[in-house]
């Protein structure tokens, strides 16, 4: 066997034959693949486009993230209900309305908007009309019970007969005292005026907006308006209210007015 190579071209169909590489079309620039692998779910390389969700759709809510309407509106961007408000506008939290428009911590005249308080004069006078609309059909009342025996007696007062355990004594000042108190309490209750008030041209109004009292404040200016007096300071009470009126400022409120938050102010034109 000879170790002569045959000369000429290799053959078409020869194996060992390099066939020349074809030329293939540049893909353009290929971006690096992430650390990690690529992204699950299709989604192509560096996320979807700026202000698109996923797979091209807009984002759910209109407008923020995760679906939130933007600052200051209303669900889907829309403006709150009503327009825009001043601040505190029905907040629960916000300052209640000051008496009858005035301020007495703003440095404003604590009287404005109010109508004039009542004289203190007039208010006596209305407290006596009062005090006879209700005890004059006591004395009728207290007749049968024997009240006047003892006193007329001389053997001692009102009140020692009431105090000796006297049956009757204790039932007719029970009487008085839902005389006294429901009278008052029913009359402020349903117009703000006693028929003394009535008659003097005055009325009672709660402090903070001048509404006729509510049940609770009628009941609570009464008790402490009578109680004390029927029970035992009949002359010290009624001059004790009359020097808190006297030397209170502004509103003339006694004690009576103070406990359930009320003024009386006078209705005359």
């Amino acid at each position: 066997m000879s170790n002569d190579r045959p000369s000429g071209p290799p053959p078409e169909d020869d194996p060992f034959r390099k066939r020349p590489q074809e030329p293939q079309e540049p893909q353009g620039p290929q971006q690096p693949t992430p650390p990690g692998g690529p992204p699950q779910g299709g989604q192509p390389p560096g996320g979807p486009p700026p202000g698109e969700g996923p797979y091209g759709a807009p984002p759910p809510g209109g407008g923020g993230p995760y679906g939130t309407p933007p600052p200051g509106g209303g669900p889907h961007g829309a403006p709150p209900p009503g327009g825009p408000q001043p601040p505190g506008a029905g907040s629960p939290y916000g300052a209640p309305p000051p008496p009858y428009g005035g301020d007495p911590y703003g440095g404003r005249d604590p009287l404005q908007g109010m109508p004039p308080m009542a004289d203190t004069a007039k208010r006596i006078l209305a407290r006596v009309v009062d005090w006879l609309i209700v005890a004059i059909p006591l004395l009728i009342i207290g007749i049968p019970f024997g009240i006047y025996n003892r006193v007329t007696s001389g053997d001692g007062d009102f009140g020692d007969w009431v105090t000796d355990g006297n049956a009757g004594g204790w039932v007719f000042q029970v009487i008085a005292i839902i005389a006294f108190v429901g009278y008052d309490t029913l009359m402020v209750r349903k117009s703000g005026q006693t028929l003394g008030k009535k008659l003097m041209k005055m009325r009672v109004a709660m402090l903070n907006d001048g509404s006729t009292p509510d049940t609770g404040s009628s009941l609570t200016r009464a008790v402490v308006l009578w109680l004390p007096q029927l029970i035992c300071c009949p002359c010290l009470w009624p001059l004790l209210l009359l020097i808190f009126i006297l030397v209170d400022k502004p509103y003339k409120q006694g004690l009576h007015d103070k406990a359930a938050k009320t003024v009386v102010v006078s209705t005359a034109t």
